[in-house]
């Protein structure tokens, strides 16, 4: 029993650090239809924030608390410059979105290489989330996991809230059902849309703080974790935050028990075979978004 409650915190929390990372992507992608290959380095610049306040802020807890809602602000303000300059040309495009995308993520690498060096760099953990909390049966909880797990709930109730009881996410509701209606009812689809990449790809900074607590950070640290983001998204059903939580705490257990039971590699080939299957059953995702579409 301690091995396999060991294993499902293990699975919870490899699901956390994948839902923070998908939550922007289920923002973004499911309102506006594009397909942002640098969200990888917008969590690259959250994580760098981080190690710049570090730089400053001799204390490791105040400089991790001080950089959460900086980073949020500078992945952010990246994502709405991302959206005025190229996003706002290509609505419509989704294959553009995607090259265009995918160019501005090599160019983000390089810039980060050219200001940190290519080497991977370590930030310091406050000495409260570097402990383990030991449970009865001999079971251990990282105190760093631990942090990530609420982080990630709190920005799920934080979204969900917004979405459901502002004025904002009424809009943003409003646009995501059907973008012509919306408009026509007065709606600033475009000011909406800045708001929006503003909030996924400032969730991205988040998702960039809390891995410095889990290991180095390097200007490649996004490439290795957008195509799971992009997954957790599409099986969980484009724009459909719900299916994003359950499908990112599902993949996170399967890939923890297949890394228990074989090694990482089998353990990815193993979760990359359940989505394929999974696809091939119901290819809309586990939730569709329902329309107001005439089409």
């Amino acid at each position: 029993m301690t091995v396999l409650f060991g294993q499902l915190f293990t699975g919870i929390s490899i699901g956390a650090v994948l839902l923070l990372i998908a939550l922007g992507l289920a923002l973004t992608f499911g309102q506006m239809n594009v397909i942002n290959m640098a969200h990888g380095e917008f969590i690259m610049a959250g994580a760098y924030t981080t190690y710049v306040l570090q730089q400053s802020i001799t204390g490791a807890g105040l400089s991790l608390v001080v950089a959460l809602p900086v980073a949020f602000v500078v992945a952010g303000t990246m994502g709405v410059l991302l959206e005025v300059l190229l996003i706002r040309r290509l609505y419509a495009r989704p294959l553009d979105t995607l090259l265009v995308t995918w160019g501005v993520s090599l160019i983000l690498q390089q810039l980060a290489r050219d200001i940190f060096g290519s080497p991977n760099v370590q930030t310091r953990a406050p000495e409260l989330l570097t402990g383990n909390v030991a449970l009865p049966g001999g079971l251990t909880i990282a105190n760093n996991r631990l942090f990530i797990l609420a982080l990630a709930l709190a920005a799920v109730a934080a979204l969900t809230l917004a979405l459901r009881l502002t004025p904002l996410g009424r809009r943003i509701r409003a646009v995501v059902q059907n973008r012509d209606l919306a408009a026509v009812s007065g709606i600033a689809t475009s000011r909406v849309d800045r708001t929006t990449f503003f909030l996924g790809s400032g969730l991205a900074g988040l998702a960039g703080v809390a891995l410095t607590l889990l290991g180095p950070i390097g200007p490649t640290m996004g490439t290795n974790l957008i195509i799971d983001a992009f997954l957790v998204v599409v099986v969980g059903g484009i724009g459909q935050l719900k299916g994003s939580v359950i499908v990112a705490f599902a993949l996170g257990v399967l890939q923890a028990t297949g890394e228990y039971l074989t090694t990482l590699s089998v353990a990815k080939v193993i979760v990359f075979v359940a989505i394929v299957a999974f696809l091939q059953w119901r290819p809309q995702g586990l939730f569709t978004l329902r329309t107001r579409s005439l089409a």
